[in-house]
């Protein structure tokens, strides 16, 4: 919603985590009640960034990942749809840190291996910090997972244009 330009419906929704959260730690529920506030610090920071509040996004991402980073997890639960680490790293890349980008975004890599945000993450920050031997690395990993797949995708052309060069 955030991202969409429905700011204030982001934060109606950021209040219902935060009121899900409270409800799961009343209940001594401590693992589920720490998910939860992975997914409010990470909303909370889309809507500061919505707002034009760059730090204040970037400090509650890095808050969410740390927390993300700390936590065990159950061996049924499937890995978080949007690691918090990928969010952070589109954030820099968006607000031109692509060395600190491409941290973030290797650090995703390393934790959950060929996730296709994260590889053309990786690729456009190594791409925009001028390291061109890896950017064309990531960006031939992504053309390679990707051969047999949906080749309309913007960033599959966009990694297609950057090896033809």
């Amino acid at each position: 919603m955030a991202r969409g330009g429905d700011i204030s419906g982001a934060e109606r929704e950021v209040q219902k985590l935060a009121s899900l959260r409270d409800s799961l730690g009343q209940a001594k529920n401590k693992y589920w009640a720490e998910q939860v506030e992975v997914q409010h610090r990470a909303a909370s920071a889309l809507v500061a960034r919505a707002q034009g509040k760059s730090q204040e996004a970037l400090n509650l991402l890095r808050s969410a990942t740390d927390l993300e980073g700390s936590m065990d997890k159950h061996p049924v639960t499937p890995a978080p749809v949007v690691p918090t680490r990928e969010l952070l790293g589109e954030l820099l890349l968006e607000l031109n840190q692509p060395k600190e980008a491409l941290r973030e975004f290797e650090g995703t890599l390393m934790a959950e291996r060929n996730r296709f945000r994260s590889l053309f993450g990786a690729a456009q920050a190594a791409e925009r910090s001028r390291d061109t031997d890896k950017a064309r690395a990531l960006y031939a990993k992504l053309v390679s997972l990707c051969d047999r797949a949906d080749t309309q995708r913007p960033e599959f052309q966009q990694a297609k244009a950057y090896l033809t060069q």
